[in-house]
């Protein structure tokens, strides 16, 4: 993955503020050749800087009022086969290989507290499984955001 340059940023932070903008209207807002921005749009998109639109799904609207974390203590030297083993349970929205007490963190979501139940006895049932602890999500205090370190990326306005 290649960086971002101020360019890119301020691409990105207009499609932030106006998704549907076409390359015509975000060429005009940033004063750029047409040609300039549907060329940096096709180079963060190939070089993975665009996350899938999916990502953008808020799972409340699929039915999934509750989200988890579910730290892992797993046997270390099956990690490549209990990420796939994760990745097939469709409630594990992210993994992350960690630090500290925890060889894994895993994001899920759940409709409620026995889908959860459900969830978590899928998860100890991967035999690379040693060990998890589970905390549940009272509130979103934050989303994931972006904006802040483009506006930052982007440079003085």
């Amino acid at each position: 993955m290649s960086g971002i340059d101020p360019l890119d940023a301020r691409i990105l932070l207009a499609l932030d503020d106006d998704p549907e903008l076409t390359i015509l209207a975000l060429s005009r807002q940033l004063g750029v050749a047409r040609n300039t921005v549907h060329a940096r749009l096709q180079k963060l998109a190939r070089n993975g800087v665009l996350g899938d639109f999916s990502r953008r799904v808020d799972p409340t609207a699929l039915g999934f009022q509750m989200v988890a974390f579910v730290s892992l203590e797993i046997s270390q030297s099956k990690q490549p086969s209990t990420t796939a083993a994760l990745r097939e349970l469709p409630e594990v929205v992210e993994i992350h290989a960690t630090t500290g007490d925890a060889d894994m963190l895993v994001k899920v979501v759940a409709r409620d507290t026995q889908d959860m139940h459900r969830i978590a006895n899928a998860i100890l049932a991967i035999d690379s499984v040693v060990r998890s602890s589970t905390v549940i999500s009272l509130h979103e205090a934050m989303t994931t955001r972006m904006r802040a370190l483009l506006e930052v990326a982007a440079g003085p306005a």
